[in-house]
Parts: structure tokens; C-alpha cells; sequence
């Protein structure tokens, strides 16, 4: 048995960081709590060296009995999670400085991460379990911080969907190991072609109601926009963007390394799935004049694009590699237009957001960037990564997909110009609140996301070439 701890270097960084952070958290003075934000981030950068370092060495291993696996998609997905949680950690900074719950909050933003660090290496039904849990848990938590009542509705909510669908998973896995007497995903791989269709049918369809509801995608969507309004913006745009990661990999290991071969069509549940999210959430999101609201309806819809390179796991060599990059640039995308709303608390609806260009030119930016790139527009990251899962659906034989997906990219950019019409306009609109012009860490958060944004679709042809590796038996 393989129990190289090595392996999980950044796994073990959060978690070490949680529960000193935890501890230190209960001794130290109110303005010296922000040694454990200084913590958090530490932690974050020392498992980006270490996926480096174990991306340069090229060394794929499972870990524990092989229930975790260390391969390409588990180091890009540390390094988009990673990346990710250091830009929600710097938008966090001002919104909790100060609070008196300040080092909770960071130490459940470290848990659920490595929560979602323990989805994407999941490589047997027991770990991913475990997984969902550590990462849902806290994230309950962070969405009723604030404890109001938005808050506390939007985060009863969000726990409620979160226990019924995890119910659900777990009766899922008791299914599918009822059929291939096993949990690991190399041993189904081989039991369950033998197993009974309807058994592993209705496993299957619970265990994925799990990770759809992380992913928010439909029909488990309906948390995503009362928890994008309730809770802390920081807490919103963290929801919203890493947990879709780790769900979205996890489902696409579980399919491609355990039901390749398995008579049940998931491959069309997942497309008529990746078709309803996508149309749903620009459907809902057309008539949305609450920021937070449209951009947790956009989210939905970034899933349904992103759920067709798992409908085609297993028929196209290009899914793996469009979904890490795709999910790398919506990070970055998403984030970025978080911060925005973040650093202008009090700009609540899009008309908010009128003049917004001549006060704050560089805000102004961030958000065009960010809202045109989340379209889908060049030479933004999200433009190639729909452009290489577009590619893959119709490498995979799902060229109507392909093509409700271009419909809907189309449609989607009404909404989008809905909010960034007022950004040019002449009339003086509300204070928009914003704490400085541009001095605060949450607008240099921004600036940086939308650069990676930029980044990624100018240098993609660099970087998808990393992410040509399989995954491991």
C-alpha cells in the first residue's frame, strides 16, 4: 500500500493550516487576527510549489490503497483551486478585517478547500463521499457569517438542498458497490458491465444528484442564486466558482475510470443535462437586475458548457483537456467580476453601476473584461475554453450540442451588455460605495483575475498542451 503523505503535500498544508489557524485563532488578539489570513495564504502557495514541483518531476501515483489519485487532472485541479482560493482570500481581506469571528472564517475557507482538493483526486465512492462532505460542511458556515437574515435563509437553504442531495449520493454509492461489490473506480470498471442495468442505473443517477449540487448545475440549482444574495460576497464568488471544480473533475473521473463501459447512456443524461443548465440559467439570468443575481444565474449557465465535456469523458481524447483548461479560465473570469461587486458593496443593482467608467476607469475595465470574456469573447480564456469544448462535443458525436451551446452564447450576451450598457453612460448615478478608488486589495484582486483572464485566452496555445495527460487506472 502506497501511503505516500508527499503526495498530498497541498492537501495537508490546508488542513495543517486549519487547525493551527484554529488554535491560534482562540489566543490571539482581535487585530492580530490577520496572521491567520497570512496563514491561509502561506498555505495556499505552498501547495501551488509543491504541484509544481510534482507537475515538473512527472510523478503520477495513487495514494491509500488507491482511493486517491495524484495524475494530471488532480495538479491542474490544485492549481486552478489553489489559485483560486489565494484570489478569494485577498478579496476576503476587508470584508473580515476586524470582524471577532475573523480566524473562523478563515479556517472554514482552508476546510472546505481542502474539501475540494479531496473531490478532485477522489478515485473510489467511499473518498468521494468524504469529500463532498468536508468540502459542504463549512461552506454552510461561511454562507451565514454574516448572520443576518438573508444570510441565515440563504444559508439554510444551502444546507437543507446540500443534506437531501448528499443523502442521496451516499444511498447512490451503497448501489453501485451493491452491484460491483466494490467502491474503487478500477474495480467497477470491471464489475459493473455484469451488473443489473437498473441497479447501476439508479446508482449512478444518485451519485451524480451529489456533484451536480455542488456544481449547481440543474435540476440541483436551485441553492446557487439565494446563496449568491445572501451570503458575504467573498462567500458568494467562492461558492459559485471553486466547488464547481472539484465536481466537475470528480464526475469526470468517476465516469471515465469507472463506467466507461457500462451499457447504462450516460453520456446523453449528461448531454440533455449540460443543455437544460446552459438554457436555464441565460433564460433566468434575462430579466435579473440584481448583480449577484445575474452573475448566479450566469454561473448556472457556465456549468451547462462545461457539463458537455463530461457527457463526452469517455468518446473524444479532447474533453479532459478542454474541461481543466475551461475551468482555469472561468476562475479566473468569475473572480474577477466577483471583485468588482465586492469592492462596490453598495452598487446593488446594474443601474448602480451607471457612470461607472468615468469614476472608476479601471473597475470599469475589470468588469468589461470579465462580462465579455464570461460570454465568451476573444481574446479571453473562457473564449478558447468553449472553443475546445465545443470542439470536443462534436469530436464526441454531440454536434446538437454543440450547437445549443453556440444558441445560447449568442442569447447570452444580451444580459451581459444589459450591465455593461450603464458603465458608459453619462448619467450621475447612486454612490456606488466603493471603499477607495483603487487602493484596496480587493480591486487589485480584480485587476489581477481579469489579467489571468487575458492571460489564458492570449497564451492558450502554451498552456492546453500541459493538460494532454490521462488519468490513472
Amino acid at each position: 500500500m502506497n501511503e505516500n503523505l508527499a503526495a498530498l503535500l497541498p492537501e495537508l498544508a490546508l488542513i495543517g493550516a486549519a487547525v493551527t489557524g484554529l488554535l491560534a485563532g482562540s489566543w490571539l488578539r482581535r487585530r492580530r487576527q490577520w496572521l491567520i489570513a497570512a496563514l491561509a495564504a502561506t498555505a495556499c502557495t505552498t501547495g501551488l510549489a509543491a504541484t509544481a514541483l510534482t507537475m515538473a518531476t512527472g510523478a503520477e501515483q495513487t495514494v491509500f490503497a488507491h482511493t486517491f489519485a495524484v495524475d494530471t487532472a488532480t495538479d491542474a485541479g490544485r492549481l486552478i483551486v489553489l489559485g483560486a482560493l489565494l484570489l478569494v482570500i485577498a478579496m476576503s481581506v476587508e470584508t473580515v478585517r476586524g470582524h471577532k469571528r475573523e480566524a473562523e472564517y478563515w479556517v472554514l475557507l482552508l476546510l472546505t478547500g481542502a474539501g475540494t482538493l479531496a473531490l478532485i483526486g477522489a478515485n473510489d465512492l467511499l473518498m468521494l463521499f468524504a469529500a463532498y462532505l468536508l468540502a459542504s460542511i463549512p461552506a454552510y458556515a461561511l454562507a451565514a457569517f454574516a448572520k443576518d437574515a438573508r444570510g441565515t435563509e440563504a444559508a439554510l437553504k444551502y444546507y437543507l438542498m446540500g443534506a437531501l442531495f448528499g443523502t442521496t449520493m451516499l444511498a447512490g454509492t451503497a448501489l453501485l458497490y451493491g452491484g460491483g461489490h466494490a467502491t474503487l473506480y478500477r474495480d467497477l470498471r470491471t464489475t459493473l458491465p455484469a451488473a443489473p442495468y437498473g441497479l447501476v442505473a439508479v446508482g449512478l443517477v444518485a451519485v451524480l444528484a451529489g456533484l451536480l449540487f455542488k456544481a449547481g448545475a440543474v435540476p440541483a440549482h436551485f441553492w446557487v442564486p439565494d446563496v449568491t444574495e445572501g451570503a458575504p460576497t467573498p462567500v458568494a464568488a467562492y461558492v459559485t466558482t471553486l466547488p464547481k471544480i472539484g465536481a466537475l473533475i470528480a464526475g469526470y473521473r468517476l465516469l471515465h475510470q469507472a463506467l466507461p463501459d457500462s451499457d447504462v447512456n450516460w453520456p446523453l443524461l449528461l448531454a440533455v443535462l449540460a443543455a437544460a443548465t446552459m438554457t436555464l440559467g441565460n433564460l433566468a439570468a434575462f430579466f435579473q437586475t440584481s448583480v449577484t443575481r445575474l452573475l448566479a444565474y450566469s454561473t448556472i449557465s457556465q456549468v451547462g458548457y462545461l457539463l458537455m465535456a463530461l457527457a463526452v469523458a469517455t468518446r473524444t481524447d479532447l474533453a479532459l483537456k478542454s474541461l481543466l483548461f475551461y475551468l482555469a479560465a472561468y476562475a479566473a473570469t468569475n473572480l474577477g467580476a466577483f471583485a468588482v461587486v465586492t469592492e462596490l458593496p453598495h452598487a446593488r443593482t446594474l443601474d448602480d453601476y451607471r457612470g461607472l467608467a468615468r469614476r472608476h476607469p479601471a473597475l470599469a475595465a475589470v468588469l468589461l473584461v470579465c462580462l465579455l470574456g464570461l460570454v465568451g469573447t476573444p481574446p479571453t480564456g473562457v473564449f478558447l475554453g468553449k472553443l475546445e469544448v465545443f470542439s470536443a462535443a462534436i469530436d464526441g458525436g454531440y454536434t446538437w450540442l454543440a450547437a445549443v451551446a453556440v444558441a445560447n452564447t449568442v442569447a447570452s450576451l444580451f444580459y451581459y451588455l444589459r450591465w455593461l450598457a450603464p458603465l458608459f453612460t453619462a448619467t450621475d448615478p447612486a454612490p456606488s460605495g466603493s471603499r477607495t478608488a483603487l487602493g484596496t486589495c480587493t480591486a487589485a484582486t480584480a485587476c489581477t483575475a481579469a489579467a489571468v483572464s487575458l492571460a489564458l485566452g492570449i497564451a492558450g496555445g502554451t498552456v492546453l498542451p500541459f493538460a494532454n495527460g490521462g488519468l490513472l487506472p
